[in-house]
């Protein structure tokens, strides 16, 4: 959803560090959608990311983010299997979220936006999904988000499709944290 990549180390450090090791186990991509009125949170608990970031070249920051949608937590029993059925993600047609990004600026102090393609049930839109940066020991967490509009995206047919009752605007929110993969050693011929 997440996107979700970028860093800016302080201005005292020289050398560039490329942040493309996402630790998914220490990470979170939470949403809070609001029914009858009242917010209710939720998370994906399984996601896959491939990330590039250097921050001495922000622009040249890539993600590509693939989540699966079966790993809802709407909170309990009932509502992870009402989301996964055919009336919200139909998992056994489209059983993935994917958001690749086509770039990423830099807002200053921190901040950055990633713009990309976000694909849910085979609908595509492009997003852009500010998030601030920290790092600490050779680690970097990105925190942000976005709003989506989830019928746009087709989620929530037949009564569900009603934004009286389950709102159209759904709050992405995401920590990501990475580090930096070790180099690899090169073999000789």
């Amino acid at each position: 959803m997440g996107m979700l990549v970028a860093a800016l180390l302080p201005s005292s450090v020289a050398q560039a560090v490329e942040f493309n090791q996402v630790f998914p186990e220490r990470s979170r991509i939470a949403f809070i959608s609001k029914q009858m009125g009242v917010p209710v949170d939720g998370a994906f608990r399984r996601f896959q990311a491939q990330l590039a970031f250097d921050p001495a070249k922000p622009e040249a920051g890539k993600v590509n983010l693939t989540l699966d949608l079966a790993s809802v937590d709407a909170g309990y029993k009932e509502a992870n299997d009402e989301v996964v059925g055919k009336n919200w993600f139909n998992v056994k047609v489209f059983p993935s979220a994917t958001f690749t990004s086509s770039g990423v600026r830099a807002l200053g102090n921190n901040r950055f936006e990633a713009r990309g393609t976000l694909t849910i049930k085979g609908k595509a839109r492009e997003v852009a999904a500010p998030f601030s940066v920290r790092t600490d020991k050779g680690t970097a967490t990105f925190d942000g988000g976005f709003t989506l509009k989830r019928l746009e995206y087709g989620i929530g047919d037949g009564s569900w499709g009603d934004p009286s009752v389950v709102a159209d605007e759904v709050q992405i929110k995401f920590s990501i944290v990475a580090g930096t993969a070790p180099a690899t050693a090169k073999r000789k011929p």
